[in-house]
């Protein structure tokens, strides 16, 4: 049998339940001091925290939003409040867990009409080796047939109401405050069909007498803050169900009285005004008329 070594270390004993461990490893990184959770904790996965591509506060930010209850809000408004980041750093974040999936936004149109974004988080998208069980929708295989796909028919856009005498002048002036929009929020550059189909729309609104001030605020007040995916379809929905009613009914002022112009009277070479066919003043016309 072999000797034991007595200068041997003993064999490192388990730490007992509920007590923290220690790594024995002191090199020049990191040591864990770990304790076991049992209450309100998530789990979270490497391949987020660790992640090659995102952002620290990208991470940090889907950390915190997984933890997060079902329904909490996670806007960059509310989460601008929460942190102290700043919206620009908050939305550049989101954005961030948007394209590798950790995140989804859509806009969603409630029962009132109100439009709202919907926000899913997905704490493992799917892996393009090895695709894991997660809630999150599967996406669909892209077709394989060696021809290209047609592109999908663009949806078309809400009707928009219509003036009662579109004049080339109004529907000009409704072009350029629509074209104007982009100056407010860049979100709102139009193309030319869009413009095309919208400006009937704010063509009514100026037809009732509503100043293109008034018009461009309630087209770009309380926007989202999200990207808007379609923002033709947003100023279509506005214009139609913010519609002002028509002014209240004016009756028409009565025409100015007609007011001759002055010419010399033929007969008495007195001024007087009368209708270019008379030649002579009303008291010379009186004299020169046949007594009966």
């Amino acid at each position: 049998m072999g000797t034991q070594n007595p200068s041997a270390p003993p064999r490192a004993r388990s730490a007992p339940a509920g007590k923290p461990t220690r790594s024995r490893h002191h090199t020049g990184g990191v040591i864990h001091d770990n304790t076991r959770h049992t209450t309100r904790f998530v789990v979270i996965g490497n391949h987020l925290t660790q992640h090659p591509e995102l952002s620290l506060v990208a991470i940090g930010l889907a950390c915190h939003i997984q933890s997060l209850p079902a329904g909490t809000p996670v806007d960059i408004k509310s989460l601008a409040a929460r942190f102290k980041e700043g919206t620009k750093r908050i939305a550049d974040a989101l954005r961030e867990l948007e394209a590798h999936s950790y995140l989804r936004r859509e806009l969603i149109r409630t029962p009132t009409g109100r439009i709202i974004t919907r926000t899913t988080s997905c704490n493992q998208p799917h892996h393009r080796r090895e695709p894991a069980p997660t809630d999150c929708p599967t996406p669909q295989p892209r077709p394989t047939r060696e021809h290209t796909p047609q592109p999908r028919p663009r949806k078309a856009l809400p009707a928009v109401p219509q003036p009662g005498h579109p004049t080339p002048a109004l529907l000009q002036q409704a072009t350029d405050l629509l074209t104007g929009l982009r100056s407010r929020d860049p979100r709102l550059l139009l193309s030319t069909p869009d413009t095309t189909h919208l400006a009937p729309g704010v063509a009514a609104w100026l037809e009732r007498e509503v100043t293109p001030t008034a018009v461009r605020h309630a087209l770009t007040t309380d926007l989202p803050d999200e990207p808007l995916h379609r923002p033709a379809a947003l100023l279509a929905h506005r214009l139609t169900a913010q519609l002002p009613p028509p002014p209240p009914f004016r009756t028409p002022a009565a025409p100015p009285p007609v007011r001759h112009p002055l010419h010399n009277c033929d007969g008495c070479d007195r001024a007087f005004r009368a209708p270019e066919t008379e030649t002579h003043c009303r008291d010379c016309r009186t004299t020169a008329s046949p007594t009966h």
